[in-house]
């Protein structure tokens, strides 16, 4: 296996997932110009929602939360670990099998369960055949998921973290394609018609190319990493028992917390047009999430695996405070922006075509509300590692239980005063709760449990930097106001405002001790 610095894993992960959230924002740009925020757009948000949800359950979630760690531990301490990944392979694929066809029997019962509110609306017919398409997506992009994990725990960054960026590559041509045969007035696929069906029916039919290309692409790095992971026939060996075992609390976990994503769709199905409104500020929240959370989660998880096999509580507790310093540096100032000026980024990113002023207002209310949440969210990828690389799965969905109900009591609770937001503010009070419980829980674990003298210094600081940015930003909106309603000018108002941000944050940060580029290059030099 090949040493890597822990930053520079985060790094190599986080400028992957941002050039695939980037792409992806011009993807919901795209489909938000053409779609706006009626029927077909709602519909296929659903429908590619069902098997998203499904492989964060089943494969990056409950399984490569106990899969990685058993995975990591036979690497280091140099068993066959080869022959356990072939193994657990082979189960999972054999199990999507049977529940990819079950899914698909019963979409219009999952279409249900995920918006109720479109029942007996155009939007059930369209989300219940969109789902029937692309719900095979959940077999290539699970297995490519478990891939991802051995690449991950060897150390080989790169390719699992490209792999995303191939999805929205796809789509993005399937919507350029679908527009260029409405243009033509042509017909290439059956059963599609106009007022949005076509672009939706080509967006279903990518989303199983991207699959089959991500795991492709995958696999075949796993082969160049020296794991030949040939298809087997499933057996039920002793350490797959153990898998199952222990992931059986992490899928428990990862159902609540897919609970939690559908209270907020079934609350949003009730208000025309609020599917899409948390959909496209869910996307936005999610560049600074996917970036660094997802960067944190795939990289440590392994880390601290292989440091706790070995002994080394230091380097834990160095590799979980590094990490977490890592994720407030960037997440706590994104969190103030989305605060302070959430009208300009959704005005400026999905303003246009079939996307009119209100659509932007609503998404905006909807942003500023997940912006205060975004510091949990990521926090929530520090704290989690602490758990699974110790193999406990119990105690963090206890945990995601308590928040389920944090969530459902707000969400359904404040829904008639507040609407579709209160959807988003479930979601965000849920994330803080789900924080607090597992810090609290934590604090028996030991040194790699423990904040440093560094971290306890450096947090307060990045908040009062993140603050001022704030007030930077705010002046700043006021200044450039009139340029955000002139076609052209809005781009170079809103690329104006990220400047102040970056520069302001950033100087702030130095000039109080918030940040240390020394730090940094001393980090990508011998690890954290």
């Amino acid at each position: 296996m090949r040493p890597i610095s822990l930053i520079a894993g985060f790094l190599t992960v986080g400028a992957w997932t941002m050039l695939s959230r980037v792409l992806g924002f011009v993807r919901d740009i795209l489909i938000a110009a053409i779609l706006g925020a009626g029927p077909v757009a709602e519909a296929f948000l659903v429908a590619f929602a069902l098997p998203n949800m499904f492989r964060r359950f089943f494969a990056e979630g409950a399984f490569n939360m106990a899969f990685v760690p058993m995975f990591s531990k036979r690497l280091e301490g140099g068993e066959d670990a080869e022959g356990f990944a072939r193994d657990a392979l082979a189960g999972l694929a054999s199990i999507l099998v049977v529940f990819t066809a079950l899914a698909t029997l019963g979409m219009p019962w999952l279409v249900l369960a995920m918006a109720s509110g479109f029942a007996g609306d155009v939007r059930f017919d369209l989300a219940v055949g969109f789902g029937r398409i692309l719900f095979v997506y959940i077999f290539f992009i699970s297995l490519a998921a478990l891939l991802s994990g051995v690449l991950n725990a060897a150390g080989r960054f790169a390719a699992a973290a490209a792999a995303p960026v191939l999805l929205n590559v796809i789509l993005i041509a399937m919507l350029f394609l679908a527009e260029t045969a409405v243009l033509e007035e042509t017909v290439v696929l059956p059963a599609i018609a106009a007022d949005g069906l076509h672009h939706g029916t080509m967006l279903a039919v990518g989303v199983i190319l991207a699959g089959i290309a991500q795991f492709a692409l995958l696999w075949r790095a796993a082969r160049i990493a020296g794991f030949d992971l040939r298809p087997t026939w499933p057996r039920l060996t002793p350490e797959l028992r153990r898998l199952a075992i222990i992931a059986a609390p992490a899928a428990l976990a990862g159902g609540v917390v897919q609970v939690n994503l559908l209270v907020g769709r079934q609350v949003a199905s009730f208000f025309e047009g609020a599917v899409a409104w948390l959909n496209y500020a869910d996307r936005l929240y999610q560049l600074p999430l996917g970036v660094v959370g997802i960067a944190i989660g795939v990289v440590l998880l392994p880390d601290l695996s292989r440091r706790l096999r070995a002994g080394d509580g230091a380097g834990g507790q160095a590799a979980a405070n590094r990490a977490a310093e890592f994720a407030l540096l960037l997440t706590v100032p994104a969190a103030v922006a989305f605060v302070v000026v959430p009208l300009p980024l959704v005005s400026v990113l999905f303003q246009r075509g079939a996307f009119g002023a209100d659509d932007t207002a609503a998404t905006a209310l909807a942003l500023a509300i997940y912006g205060l949440g975004l510091p949990a969210f990521v926090l929530q990828k520090v704290l989690q590692p602490l758990y699974f690389a110790r193999e406990d799965t119990r105690r963090p969905f206890y945990y995601a239980l308590v928040s389920l109900v944090v969530n459902a009591g707000v969400a359904i609770g404040l829904a008639p005063v507040m609407g579709f937001l209160a959807a988003a503010l479930g979601t965000t009070l849920a994330g803080w709760a789900m924080v607090w419980l597992l810090w609290r829980g934590a604090r028996s674990m030991g040194p790699a449990a423990e904040t440093d003298a560094r971290l306890r210094r450096r947090v307060p600081r990045l908040i009062l930097a993140a603050l001022g940015m704030g007030v930077l930003l705010w002046a700043a909106t006021l200044v450039l106001g009139p340029a955000f309603g002139l076609p052209l000018w809005r781009y170079l108002a809103l690329a104006a405002l990220v400047a102040v941000g970056a520069l302001g944050y950033f100087g702030l940060g130095h000039l109080i001790g918030a940040l240390s580029l020394a730090d940094l290059r001393r980090s990508l030099r011998r690890g954290a």
